[in-house]
């Protein structure tokens, strides 16, 4: 039995050797149209319905640059602090799958749009590490194979069926150079630093970065290298042999991949056994990598420049009026606003990890104060999200309805418990949170006769209450209150029936 199969611990691992490692981010654009044609880019449509001569290779069909895809490249390169390419290319990229139709992928090579940048990321406890980037490049994406059969994957599937809608889809693939000297805490800089590109995607609009739904993956290249001893320089020692974990769909995947690897890598040398080059599989259901295929090298993909395509050559003018629109960093953005709303730091991380902020962030701006907003989109938003298995941004509901409905609650025309009842109107379709309280009818009753008769009532029904109040037991109205809600269907001002109550038992609150 290989000695990878007992894994070394994470822990043990990264004690005995040094970690070196590089990650390649694709973020699928969310252009309307794919990358060189003019089929439909969008998500989740039936199999094999945006499709054409162009996206399919087709003989005679020519490919044109999408121009919007060009735009949002070079401002996701300027985010990364890469510099722009007077003149970049398209190449092709030769190889064979079942997922890509016409044999080659149209991509960039020795000419990529966006090179030599650097990005600051910053850990749970405000460490902040900077990631060199080597390049950020376009390029189309191909197809989806789904395997029938066995566990899911292609090893033991019965069939596979291939849906070429993505085929084409606009793509740039971020590339870092050798990450070194993380050590123990690898993992936690991996994680973080495809979190920060997610986020960056969403600041600038061009993608929704959402993994599960394979809109922004992750490729992750690992290595062991012996540690320096003493008097030696760990930099001058060569890096160990790598593999690849490809398409890795969440944040917990890109952390948990890395511990796998270190474990299956570390077994390996201290075996005696060599590691092998190649691209891996991950597995969710069992946090584990399979092999793939050796890994190729540029070579063995034969580029050469794209023959169909001109350069494309962004003016410098251009390229500043679109530096003019990059926005905040994500994290410099999540220091000021958690200072604003004054959020302890626990409350943040958790606000972040649910991918709330943007949505806490326009309620604010939409006139609702941050304590208000953090209560509804992390309580009842976020347990209802949860029910139905969806996220925050699938919910029926936007942050103006959240304002709204707060605004309802602070002009007195609803409580809490009413605005829940609102809230479940919107959610159901019945239209916005002013309109579910006209029509379900749910404004608070303030009127005085009528919570007077109703405190009266319930009153005859307790009249021990009033002795307790007259006693200093003034907790004691809690009951009536209750009672008086119940019989209202939870539509009294409770803060008006306690006056009435503590008035009928002649004591001031």
């Amino acid at each position: 039995m290989s000695a990878a199969a007992h894994l070394v611990g994470y822990d043990d691992a990264m004690e005995s050797f040094d970690p070196v490692f590089g990650i390649e981010v694709h973020v699928e654009l969310n252009t309307k149209t794919k990358m060189f044609c003019g089929c439909e880019n969008t998500f989740g449509n039936e199999a094999n319905t945006q499709v054409c001569p162009v996206c399919l290779g087709l003989p005679g069909s020519m490919p044109v640059v999408n121009e919007k895809a060009v735009e949002s490249a070079i401002r996701l390169g300027l985010s990364l602090g890469c510099s722009i390419r007077e003149s970049s290319r398209f190449a092709r990229k030769n190889y064979f799958y079942p997922d890509l139709a016409k044999d080659y992928q149209i991509s960039q090579y020795d000419e990529p749009t966006s090179y030599e940048g650097s990005l600051d990321v910053v850990l749970d406890d405000g460490t902040v590490v900077t990631i060199g980037i080597e390049r950020a490049h376009m390029e189309e994406d191909a197809g989806k194979n789904t395997h029938v059969g066995g566990s899911g994957g292609i090893q033991g599937a019965d069939y596979s069926l291939v849906d070429y809608n993505r085929g084409g889809v606009p793509l740039v693939e971020i590339v870092t150079k050798p990450i070194e000297g993380m050590g123990i805490r690898t993992a936690e800089v991996a994680r973080a630093y495809v979190a920060t590109i997610r986020d960056i995607v969403r600041a600038l609009g061009i993608s929704d970065g959402r993994m599960e739904q394979g809109r922004l993956r992750a490729d992750v290249n690992l290595s062991l290298r012996a540690k320096a001893g003493p008097g030696e320089d760990q930099s001058a020692i060569k890096f160990g042999k790598r593999s690849e974990t490809k398409n890795v769909n969440s944040l917990r995947a890109v952390e948990r991949s890395i511990h796998y690897e270190a474990g299956r890598q570390a077994a390996l040398l201290l075996a005696g056994e060599p590691v092998v080059q190649e691209t891996r599989f991950w597995h969710e259901d069992t946090s584990s990598t399979t092999p793939g295929r050796s890994k190729e090298e540029a070579e063995d993909y034969r580029y050469f420049p794209e023959p169909d395509l001109l350069p494309v050559e962004p003016s410098r003018e251009w390229v500043e009026e679109l530096r003019a629109t990059i926005p905040e960093h994500p994290a410099k953005m999540r220091a000021r606003l958690q200072a604003d709303w004054g959020f302890a730091d626990l409350e943040m991380r958790d606000v972040v990890a649910a991918d709330a902020l943007d949505f806490i962030a326009d309620t604010v701006a939409a006139g609702t104060t941050p304590q208000a907003a953090r209560k509804w989109w992390m309580g009842e938003l976020a347990r209802v999200a949860n029910e139905r298995d969806i996220s925050l941004g699938d919910m029926p509901v936007t942050p103006a309805d959240i304002a709204e409905l707060q605004g309802l609650i602070d002009a007195g025309t609803i409580n809490d418990k009413l605005a829940r009842q609102a809230l479940e109107g919107t959610l159901a379709g019945e239209g916005s949170p002013a309109a579910v309280v006209a029509a379900r009818g749910l404004v608070v009753v303030s009127d005085d006769s009528a919570l007077e008769a109703a405190v009266d009532e319930a009153l005859a029904s307790q009249p021990e209450v009033l002795d307790k109040i007259r006693e200093g037991k003034l907790q004691a109205a809690g009951a009536i209150v209750g009672a008086v809600m119940k019989a209202t269907k939870g539509q009294a001002d409770a803060a008006r029936v306690r006056e009435i109550i503590l008035a009928r038992a002649g004591v001031e609150g």
